[in-house]
């Protein structure tokens, strides 16, 4: 039977005693009428994919069709080089992956959509980063990327995954409680911690509006992406911890498309209300469209 709701995931988890990215590939395999391996393989395809667009992101500083946008991945590590991220290590690759990833986006370059190409450098980011520095196995992250699928496939049950219909928080915010799950898995996480951990961030992140200026996902797309990954360490070490939501995941979800609902269509990726209809957001429009 398919796995409809996070509850229908906790259930199946605890019946069989198996972790959530065992029964995800599972479900996966189920849904695509394949066998579990096939499963492991696509998502080592897509974890490879990932990395790439990384190693890519980090060598260009070509700049996006706008002129604004595709240099600021490399102002990273050459702060960082001169003096360390207060957070560390990790915050500092987190951050620079994050932007790498989303640069290469916008530069047409191969990219792993998870769940959507403007949310693209989040989940990468985490699992990318974390694996380096915590020296974690291949298995472990491909464990941790079907992990992050499943939550997204629940998700998207009960909402599409687009700003267009609920707003950034279905696009980055979803991205984001993806990869705080997906970090649990990673560094060994009870079952209940990786829903928590989903839930923490999903719900600290609901009313996040998509008012790309000009349209493009470049502002303030790329750099929402390091954030929002950054949001994802902090949903997972609080569930880590033991902190858990009060309110259930699955009433998150269904608070998320209400929400969505309820967002006016000028902040539905229409570029038409938010940082879009700034001044200065209306004055790089005219700048840009003044020269095609």
């Amino acid at each position: 039977m398919a796995i409809l709701s996070f509850e229908d995931l906790v259930k199946r988890c605890k019946e069989e005693n198996k972790s959530v990215s065992e029964i995800a590939q599972e479900n996966e395999a189920m849904l695509s009428e394949t066998y579990v391996d096939a499963v492991r393989l696509r998502v080592l395809e897509n974890l490879l994919a990932m990395r790439n667009a990384i190693k890519n992101g980090l060598k260009s500083t070509e700049k996006s069709v706008s002129n604004w946008c595709g240099d600021d991945c490399v102002k990273l590590p050459q702060r960082y080089a001169k003096k360390g991220a207060l957070f560390g290590k990790v915050f500092e690759k987190i951050t620079t992956y994050a932007l790498a990833t989303a640069e290469e986006n916008l530069r047409m370059g191969r990219i792993v959509a998870c769940p959507t190409a403007g949310s693209c450098g989040i989940v990468p980011s985490v699992i990318v980063a974390v694996s380096e520095e915590e020296n974690i196995s291949e298995k472990v992250q491909v464990d941790a990327l079907l992990t992050a699928g499943i939550i997204g496939l629940i998700v998207s049950n009960k909402v599409q995954l687009a700003g267009a219909v609920a707003g950034c928080q279905a696009e980055c915010g979803v991205a984001s409680a993806m990869a705080a799950g997906a970090l649990v898995q990673m560094l060994g996480g009870e079952v209940d911690e990786v829903i928590q951990a989903s839930a923490l961030a999903m719900k600290n992140i609901l009313g996040l509006t998509c008012d790309p200026v000009c349209g493009l996902v470049e502002v303030p797309c790329i750099k929402r992406n390091a954030f929002l990954a950054v949001h994802a360490v902090t949903a997972a070490e609080l569930a880590l911890c033991g902190v858990e939501s009060k309110i259930p995941i699955d009433e998150i979800v269904d608070t998320l498309k209400i929400t969505g609902q309820m967002m006016s269509p000028l902040l539905k990726e229409t570029a038409k209300g938010g940082l879009s209809q700034t001044k200065t957001a209306q004055e790089l429009e005219k700048k840009l469209y003044a020269t095609k």
